[in-house]
């Protein structure tokens, strides 16, 4: 039997351990979505945004996590028609789409007649991951950040940020949102450094944290030192406490064109298991 399109709802707390025996199946691919729900629930107040289902109570199909990102989770065709149908009726909200290639595209072929072009589209990033000690020697001045080191380290996430996305993180809001972010890692101890005199040589930081699994996101190297083998020690080392502290397994995604991240994750151990797509505005 087909599951008509107006199956999507918006889900509440009382969805939450449907949803993370959902999310919990692919907790790679799931791992961001899957730690917002852990650490906040379903109230989107808290969810910072809404989770729609699609399929009934008792028989949850597919997931999409509507906020500063719209994440489709376990989508099929017809739950991608149901979301998009829901996101354009709602209007752009997100600064991104992404998610699994697949269901991104098919959410995007439905959505761009209507919300127009996008600033830009990353067709194809490779999602790695890994459950084993580094396959590299870490780098032992590689270490977690301390609060005072939040003013060394801001301008070097904001690089990382523009280089990566496109634009400024300081755009909009002039950039409270995303020093709060900073911040907030760094309090909780998932910031991760090489600092000399005053200088970020290399940083990283754990983003998103389930029992499962951990994502390393913000991987960046000082233009200066890039070519001195500092992505891939520093990436050792941020897999070694990973590992010890987090998670039994760390995954992170790259896009494809970005040769030398994706052979330096692999020197670290890192192996591509699946394809992100990312539709930026």
């Amino acid at each position: 039997m087909m599951l008509r399109t107006s199956a999507s709802r918006v889900l509440d707390d009382n969805d939450r351990e449907e949803v993370l025996a959902l999310l919990d199946a692919d907790p790679v691919a799931n791992v961001f979505v899957a730690s917002r729900v852990r650490t906040v629930g379903l109230n989107p107040g808290r969810l910072g945004g809404q989770m729609w289902g699609f399929g009934p109570r008792g028989g949850l199909v597919s997931l999409c996590y509507a906020g500063a990102n719209l994440v489709p989770v376990n989508a099929g065709r017809e739950a991608v028609q149901a979301f998009a149908d829901r996101a354009r009726k709602q209007g752009r909200r997100c600064s991104s789409i992404v998610g699994p290639a697949t269901a991104v595209e098919q959410m995007w072929e439905r959505l761009e007649p209507h919300w127009g072009s996008a600033r830009a589209i990353r067709w194809a990033q490779p999602v790695m991951a890994t459950a084993s000690a580094p396959a590299a020697e870490p780098d032992p001045l590689v270490r977690r950040v301390k609060p005072e080191d939040f003013g060394t380290l801001l301008p070097a996430c904001v690089a990382m940020f523009t280089e990566e996305v496109g634009v400024s993180p300081d755009n909009g809001d002039g950039g409270a949102l995303y020093r709060s972010r900073v911040a907030e890692l760094i309090r909780i101890g998932r910031s991760y450094a090489r600092i000399e005199d005053g200088q970020v040589v290399f940083k990283a930081e754990i983003g998103a944290v389930t029992p499962q699994a951990c994502q390393v996101q913000g991987v960046w190297v000082h233009p200066d030192f890039r070519g001195r083998g500092h992505a891939v020690a520093g990436m050792a080392t941020v897999v070694e406490q990973a590992l010890k502290y987090f998670a039994p397994l760390v995954t992170l995604y790259v896009n494809d064109y970005n040769l030398s991240a994706r052979a330096a994750y692999r020197r670290v151990g890192f192996r591509e298991v699946d394809t992100f797509m990312s539709v930026l505005f």
